[in-house]
C-alpha cells in the first residue's frame, strides 16, 4: 500500500490525526510492525532497516493530501493558510471589495 493510502486511511478513521504527524505516524507504524509480524521492541531495527515508512514521508504525504482534498484538513491547517483570518477580516469589515 503506498503512503498516501495509508495516510488517507488513517486520516478517515481518525480525523484528530489531522493536526498531529507524531501520532499519524504511531498509527502507521503500529499496523505496520504487526504486518511484518514484529514486537514494538523491534521498532528501531525495522526503522532504521528501511522495513517502515519514514516519518518525512508521511509528513509529505498528509500535507499533499491536505492540498489536494480539503476533506482532509484539519484546524491547524486552516490556520496555517490564513483561511480564518480571510474570513475575521471580512467580518470585522477591515476586507474591501474590489
Amino acid at each position: 500500500m503506498k503512503t498516501k493510502d495509508k495516510v488517507k486511511f488513517w486520516l478517515d478513521k481518525y480525523p484528530s490525526l489531522k493536526d498531529n504527524d507524531n501520532r499519524l505516524s504511531a498509527n502507521i507504524w503500529n499496523d505496520e510492525l504487526k504486518f511484518l509480524k514484529l514486537n514494538n521492541s523491534d521498532f528501531l531495527n525495522a526503522y532504521a532497516e528501511n522495513k517502515l515508512t519514514s516519518a518525512p514521508s508521511i509528513k509529505r504525504a498528509r500535507a499533499k493530501l491536505q492540498e489536494e482534498e480539503p476533506k482532509y484538513r484539519g484546524e491547524k491547517y486552516n490556520l496555517r493558510k490564513g483561511i480564518y483570518q480571510e474570513k475575521w477580516r471580512k467580518d470585522l469589515g477591515y476586507e474591501v471589495n474590489q
